[in-house]
Parts: C-alpha cells; structure tokens; sequence
C-alpha cells in the first residue's frame, strides 16, 4: 500500500508481517487529524488481512511520535470544542482499531516517545525501545490531560504510585527505567533494533492466528474495561476545555517558544 496522510505501510505479497511507518518524519511524527484517520483505516484493512499474522508499528526519522499536532489544534481546534470532539473521536477510533485488530503488534520505538505517542506504543501488545530514546508525558504542561490511554493504561503497566509519577512530574524515562518498570517490554542499543524486532515478529508470525486472536481478546479485558469506562468522558471534557484560557495559554506559549529555537 502506498503512503499518504502520515502513514506508509508495507506489506509484500505473501509475506505474513506487515509494517506500518508513520511517516511525518519533519513534524516528528505529530498526530494530525487525517494521520489517526489513515491509521484507523490501515488497521481495519490489516484486520481482514488473512495472510498477515503480526504487525509492527514503527516511525521514519529520529522520533517515534511527539504526541498530538498542537499546531493543527491551534489552527483548528482552540476554542472550538464541537470541532475538538470531532478530532478526539477519530483519535479513539485509531486507538480502538490498533486494540481490536484481532493480530499481535510490536511498537519499534527508534527514538523519542511524548504524550500521545507512549499511548500509541501502549496500544500495542509489545514493544522494544532503542536505548538513546525516552518517554515522556507533558500534557499537564501544555493544556491536555493524558486520557488518550495513558491515564486508562499506565497504572496497569507500570503501578498506580510510577504512573502518578509520569504524569504529574512529566520527567523523561529513559528507555533503561521503561524496560525495568515494564512500560515496554526491552531496551536494545540502536544497532539491535532491528534484529530483536525481527526475531520477535517472526515469532508471533508462527503462532496459530485463531488462537491467537482469541488469547489477545481475553488479554486485552483490562485494558478495554479501563478504556471504555473512561475515555466517553473524556471525550467531552477535554473538548469543553479547548474553550479555557488555561490549555488556550499553554498551547499558545508551547508554539511561541517553539518559535524562538
């Protein structure tokens, strides 16, 4: 499949891994609206995909994802909540359809991980992280509570007081600390990336799809009942305060400085 919107898949005939790369390696892979879009779709399409048995999510340039496109949001979303909630929408569609595509994926994390880029790889069954990376959540900083799975999902992988932790300090985790506490699976050095996620995708490959798609199901239950209890919610309040002076200020200040470097 050719690639647009952010988003470059790879699927060779026959094979039974596919790769999908996002793919704005000049915005570092910020989350533009159409960017969630494609990945929902690209996931529906992998879905029905009989002969691809494991997918890895992996990023062009030298980060993994920076988080949502806070220009896109000052352009388009700031005190605008009916347009907020329309984006938030096709965010929760891509985070479903990654969670529900029925295969197990593998986050290859080559570099940087912000905001809603850790909820991405969170969204994954696995992930391995170069060990020059970080995670990092800001959103406290820049007007966004982390509700795109990080609230729903760190607590389960890391422990309620290391979740707390990452989202009201929002310091770096070195990806030596995020492979100990469990927010990916290893940190490899730069050169092994992709010999470690190959072995690994070649394994979940070999393993039988019915069966595996059930087992990632029942694996999926908290996750899910975290997810759904929460995420509507969230939804509506992080719209409604896209009409603040508070995310309005921080977002504007982030774009500001920004500007300066």
């Amino acid at each position: 499949m050719s690639g647009h919107d952010g988003v470059t898949v790879r699927r060779p005939p026959q094979a039974t891994v596919a790769e999908i790369m996002l793919d704005r390696p000049e915005a570092m892979n910020a989350l533009s609206t159409a960017m969630a879009a494609r990945l929902a779709r690209v996931c529906a399409d992998l879905a029905a995909d009989r002969e691809v048995r494991a997918i890895v999510l992996a990023a062009a340039g030298r980060a993994f994802c920076v988080g949502a496109d806070l220009k896109e949001w000052q352009a388009d979303y700031l005190g605008k909540p009916d347009a907020y909630w329309k984006w938030f929408g096709a965010f929760k569609d891509m985070h479903d359809r990654i969670r529900e595509i029925g295969k197990p994926t593998l986050a290859r994390i080559n570099g940087i991980c912000v905001g809603g880029g850790n909820e991405l790889q969170m969204a994954c069954d696995l992930a391995v992280m170069v060990e020059s990376a970080f995670i990092r959540h800001v959103g406290l900083q820049h007007g966004s509570v982390p509700a795109g799975g990080a609230t729903q999902w760190l607590s389960l992988m890391v422990g309620d007081r290391r979740a707390r932790e990452i989202v009201f300090l929002c310091d770096e985790i070195p990806a030596s600390q995020a492979a100990e506490w469990g927010l990916v699976n290893r940190a490899v050095p730069d050169g092994e990336l992709d010999a470690v996620v190959d072995e690994w995708v070649d394994k979940l490959a070999a393993k039988l799809p019915q069966t595996t798609r059930y087992a990632k199901q029942q694996l999926n239950v908290w996750r899910d009942l975290a997810w759904h209890q929460t995420v509507g919610h969230a939804r509506d309040w992080l719209a409604l305060s896209m009409l603040g002076d508070e995310a309005q200020g921080a977002i504007r200040a982030f774009l500001e400085r920004g500007k300066g470097e």
